[in-house]
């Protein structure tokens, strides 16, 4: 299995042979076999050059970089070994296309939708007490279908939104953890900094996956696509935030994983520190590994397998080999 490795300490990332080293501040090495190594998370000050780079790209090897605060900055992504001059007009097509758009972008707003409510339908059935907030939610997912322009479609994914995070409140057991409504630029409570920092790791995650495939990641559609960011990313972890970030989120403080100590505040915003950080990223890769079985195919795969499969399922459909319907929980 590929390994994802997170740097959080300043330094220097070289190539050393055909391998690489990272050198501390105070000078102490620490070699990284990349024999196996798919992506590296940065949070520290590091430096790099050019032979790096293309060393990363030879070995096409992600590199992603996170502020102090956890949001991310953005990431070298290694020259296209499996871009498709023909996918790219595929998509393009489905993009200008207003019919071929508008079905992509419903469909991931539903996948979302349904996947909340499958967590909310989880712990309503544990004693939390969410019927109000899965009624309206399922109430928005009606009018989904009725939908026929992107800015209204947004304006019903987010009341969708809203509804669910206001659940957040039952969910969560801890008077540590007080949440009442999404504030993320910056994160008002320690809930949206862990948010804001799930949220941004899932980006940078699909984004990997996107890379393995024949997909431009710089064409999304429920995200318009512009120039100033990859935006298919941004479409694809919609379906995944509930199921892996959401759920892991929930793990980590009602198991007590995570507490007041692992939060930092600074200019008004409330972030998680390094060791916060180290935590919730244990507890992401756990989950990103847990694998679950799908009726479909008769086996088990793991939640990094099904982003990927999700991904080979819109090439399916740019195809027109198979009409995409988005990845829903079954388990």
């Amino acid at each position: 299995m590929k390994e994802t490795i997170y740097i959080f300490s300043s330094g220097t990332l070289k190539r050393e042979d055909n391998s690489l080293v990272f050198i501390t501040e105070d000078g102490q090495k620490k070699h990284i076999p990349v024999e196996n190594l798919k992506e590296i998370f940065i949070f520290g000050e590091i430096n790099l050059n050019k032979r790096l780079i293309e060393f990363l790209s030879k070995k096409e090897i992600m590199i992603s970089f996170l502020n102090h605060y956890g949001f991310y900055v953005g990431s070298f992504y290694p020259r296209e070994h499996y871009n498709s001059g023909f996918m790219i007009l595929k998509q393009a097509q489905h993009y200008i296309d207003n019919e071929k758009r508008i079905y992509i972008a419903k469909k991931i707003v539903e996948g979302a939708a349904k996947n909340s409510l499958k967590i909310l339908r989880y712990y309503k059935n544990r004693g939390r007490e969410l019927d109000s907030h899965i009624l309206e939610i399922e109430e928005n997912i009606v009018k989904i279908s009725k939908i026929e322009e992107i800015p209204r479609l947004m304006q019903v994914e987010g009341k969708i939104k809203k509804i669910y995070y206001e659940s957040f409140g039952e969910i969560i057991n801890s008077t540590d953890f007080k949440f009442t409504k999404r504030g993320k630029r910056p994160p008002i409570d320690r809930i949206n900094a862990l948010i804001s920092f799930s949220n941004s790791l899932i980006y940078s995650i699909v984004l990997k996956e996107i890379y393995e495939t024949h997909l431009d990641p710089r064409i999304g559609y429920l995200h318009s696509t512009n120039f100033r960011r990859f935006s298919l990313n941004l479409d694809i972890a919609e379906i995944f935030k509930p199921i892996i970030g959401d759920r892991t989120i929930f793990s980590v403080i009602n198991k007590k994983i995570i507490g007041v100590k692992d939060f930092e505040k600074g200019l008004n915003r409330v972030f998680l520190s390094d060791k916060g950080k180290r935590k919730f990223i244990e507890a992401l890769e756990n989950r990103l590994n847990e694998t679950v079985k799908l009726k479909k195919i008769g086996r088990n795969v793991s939640y990094r397998t099904l982003i990927r499969m999700e991904l080979y399922k819109l090439e399916k459909h740019f195809l027109e080999d198979e009409v995409y319907e988005p990845l829903i929980m079954e388990w």
